[in-house]
């Protein structure tokens, strides 16, 4: 899921006495298997997996261990190697080791091919055209100490087409395909049931596009409030924001309310195609102020390709406009929540340079002198951390032996600020010879291989790199969902439609 997990995974593995390396494994280990969003450049880790998912799992994992089972049905006839090379024949299945890497003289990526005739040259990702008839865990397991996501997660819909720039999840998850109310209202009673949970988070990468949100929203209350089950949206749209929507949903509990304009200009968010304006964000803070919310937390980027000075000063700017909408601002509260930009494989920007350690700490200095007021609280992303992510999201398997040696420094939770220790990584990148500035600060040409490109999402490169010429120009791209189609290349690809319960 995340880039700074990684060597938490060798330490999973160890702690299994699972040998880390695939090409250690013998017939008689565990086949270690890999899926979400990082397995769109699963390179970094090709060492340590015996073979990935790409793209969504309810389908193919029934395929994966039907192979498995008759594998071992026949006496493991082949070994392990003859049950890798069948699972690589599955749709969507990747098995990095029997790929074949090659890089040019200057170090960059050159190209990766098949070893056998027999497996494809390229995966396509796996897609669920019906998600409604989906397979959908409804007896989880419930644990005895609080976990992150302690709560019933509801999936309204996978995917989203409104084409935020700097988004790999909008390119990896289309399209977009909704649950029936129906069907949520039945998961989420049985989930209820089986869990004793007490809230109910309504999950999407944008809930607030759900087009049947507000009846359903309205059923699931009279259902559950008698019972003290709450409701949350974790993901809110500014120009999708409803306050009478807010309101009822949080009537049995209520929480803060998150806005994530991204930039603090216009131009800005328009390289980036977010689609909303300083009149939508006005509009989303003051009715929730009006309405008795005492705080709203505001979410940004800084790093974004073309930003200036300018931008960042303009993000206290509009804290301050935001604060001063509330009928007391003494007694209200803005938080400014800023994290540094990283380049996603994927992505229209995946061809951008990150920018360094250095210009990170500067332009979050320059940002925190500006919001000198006690009502608006800042935090910011470890700027050390970010590069180490930006590293690995778009590296290439040289970085597996770097990853094995900085988890034998020590390094573990990179994740988390309290447990990330740089000096195991930069001595890492020292002793294995890898400089982390060639994967994060270099830019990419356009025409350049890139380590993730036998991985296909299903949206065209052309269509990628038309965007990051657009993002550059300022212009942005309508939302395919309910306008004109923009010829990504998924949906007549991969034989699959937007489904939009209200189309």
């Amino acid at each position: 899921q995340y880039e700074m997990t990684y060597s938490n995974i060798l330490t999973m593995l160890d702690l299994g006495g699972i040998p880390l390396a695939s090409s250690d494994r013998s017939e008689r280990d565990p086949l270690v298997v890999g899926g979400g969003p990082c397995a769109f450049n699963p390179e970094p880790l090709a060492d340590f997996f015996d073979c990935f998912v790409i793209g969504e799992g309810e389908e193919v994992i029934g395929e994966i261990a039907a192979v498995l089972a008759a594998w071992k049905q026949a006496g493991r006839l082949g070994g392990r190697l003859k049950l890798l090379v069948d699972l690589a024949k599955l749709s969507g299945v990747y098995v990095p080791s029997l790929y074949q890497v090659e890089y040019a003289a200057d170090g960059t990526f050159s190209e990766i091919k098949p070893i056998y005739a027999a497996i494809p040259a390229v995966i396509t990702k796996r897609v669920v055209a019906d998600l409604d008839s989906a397979y959908f865990p409804v007896r989880p397991i419930v644990p005895y100490l609080e976990t992150v996501h302690d709560r019933i997660m509801l999936e309204l819909f996978r995917g989203c087409t409104r084409g935020c720039r700097f988004c790999q999840a909008g390119v990896i998850y289309r399209p977009v395909r909704e649950r029936k109310p129906e069907t949520l209202m039945r998961l989420a009673q049985e989930l209820a049931d089986n869990t004793g949970y007490d809230e109910i988070s309504l999950v999407s990468l944008s809930s607030a596009d759900y087009s049947c949100l507000r009846e359903l929203a309205h059923d699931l209350l009279a259902k559950f409030a008698p019972q003290r089950v709450s409701l949350s949206l974790p993901s809110l749209r500014i120009d999708s924001f409803s306050i009478e929507l807010a309101n009822e949903i949080q009537q049995v509990r209520r929480s803060g309310l998150t806005f994530a304009p991204e930039a603090g200009t216009q131009r800005l968010r328009d390289v980036i195609n977010k689609g909303v304006t300083e009149a939508d964000l006005f509009e989303a803070a003051g009715a929730a102020f009006r309405s008795g919310w005492a705080g709203i937390k505001l979410y940004f980027m800084i790093g974004l390709p073309t930003e200036t000075d300018e931008d960042i000063l303009a993000i206290a700017d509009l804290a301050r406009r935001v604060l001063a909408l509330s009928r007391n601002p003494a007694r209200s509260k803005v938080s400014v929540s800023v994290s540094t930009f990283v380049p996603k494989p994927n992505s229209a920007f995946q061809w951008f340079a990150q920018i360094p350690v250095e210009e990170m700490e500067r332009r979050q200095r320059l940002l925190r002198g500006a919001l000198r007021d006690r009502r608006i609280s800042f935090n910011w992303h470890d700027a050390p951390t970010s590069r180490l992510e930006g590293v690995f999201a778009r590296g290439d398997r040289r970085l597996g032996k770097t990853l094995l040696q900085a988890w034998r420094n020590g390094a573990r939770f990179d994740g988390w600020s309290e447990h990330f220790r740089a000096d195991c990584w930069e001595d890492a990148f020292v002793t294995t010879g890898v400089d982390p500035d060639f994967y994060t600060v270099r830019p990419r040409e356009i025409n350049e291989p890139l380590p993730w490109a036998h991985l296909s999402s299903g949206v065209s490169q052309d269509w990628l790199a038309r965007e990051w010429t657009l993002a550059q120009a300022g212009t942005l791209t309508n939302d395919c969902r309910h306008g004109e189609c923009s010829d990504c290349g998924v949906c007549p690809d991969l034989g699959v439609s937007v489904v939009d319960w209200r189309a």
